[in-house]
């Protein structure tokens, strides 16, 4: 093959793939450029809707990688390679890497539902999944807890979203209830008043709404009261430790007793 040859073989290439690899170059270049731009508005704009930054950064690199693939498909179409087989091929692998890890991808998609939605947020106190506990941190795995004694749970965000999220400091304030029985044998009325003194005695209770004092039960030795007590969330337990033991100590200024379960036992003696 001389010179001419070689060149006409090189001028029939370029003019042939000459505007395909331009194309080419274009479409990486904007892809390019589209996958760094697009995730951070996308951030920025979760940012402004208050949406947590472990989110908005998972989504945005989703993004990304969703425009580079997109990008490549593009290239490869560019010079003419089938992209159907290719994506059916991908496709087919996707769901086989999905089945092997729906565990996992079900507590990333509850995390990213914690996330966004916040049903429970760091600090509070929540009963999820038949634990209980303060929340410590939410990952896109895992959500951990510290019980009351300081013991750390940690519970795979499948399990959290996919059960019922008790939040106890949710609202600003919460009732707290109390049963508190007397003897048969003492005033009702006299009974009511001290617990209702000693009540709005303390300032940790809220005026509204009003606390609730009322008989609730006849029991087997005792008159039950039901005392309900509204409070700031911080006051509950301040409250109704320090509530209990006035009405205890009150109680026995007063000479109203609260009565315990006994039994008498009565002796036959027969001839």
């Amino acid at each position: 093959m001389d010179l001419q040859q070689i060149t006409d073989e090189i001028v029939l290439i370029v003019t042939q793939y000459g505007l395909d690899v331009i194309g080419a170059l274009i479409i990486l270049i904007v892809g390019y450029i589209i996958s760094k731009r697009v995730p951070s508005i996308l951030i920025r704009l979760m940012g402004k809707r208050g949406i947590d930054p472990t989110v908005s950064g998972f989504l945005g690199s989703l993004a990304r990688f969703a425009i580079l693939a997109i990008t490549l498909l593009l290239v490869l179409a560019q010079f003419g390679v089938q992209t159907a087989s290719l994506i059916a091929v991908l496709g087919a692998a996707g769901l086989a890497i999905g089945l092997a890890l729906q565990g996992t991808l079900s507590n990333v998609a509850g995390g990213v539902m914690l996330l966004i939605f916040r049903p429970m947020k760091v600090g509070q106190y929540v009963e999820v999944a038949g634990h209980g506990g303060t929340v410590k941190s939410i990952s896109l795995f895992t959500s951990e807890l510290a019980t009351p004694d300081n013991i750390q749970i940690i519970i795979p965000n499948g399990s959290v979203w996919g059960s019922a999220i008790r939040n106890f400091s949710f609202h600003p304030t919460r009732r707290m209830d109390l049963v508190v029985g007397i003897s048969y044998d003492d005033d009702i009325d006299k009974a009511r008043g001290i617990i209702d003194r000693l009540i709005q005695a303390d300032e940790r209770s809220l005026k509204e709404p009003a606390h609730v004092i009322e008989v609730i039960e006849l029991a087997d030795s005792s008159v039950n009261f039901t005392v309900r007590v509204w409070c700031e969330n911080a006051n509950y337990f301040p409250l109704k430790f320090a509530l209990t033991k006035a009405i205890k100590q009150t109680f026995d200024k007063e000479g109203i007793s609260i009565p315990y379960p006994q039994r008498d036992v009565h002796l036959i003696k027969e001839d």
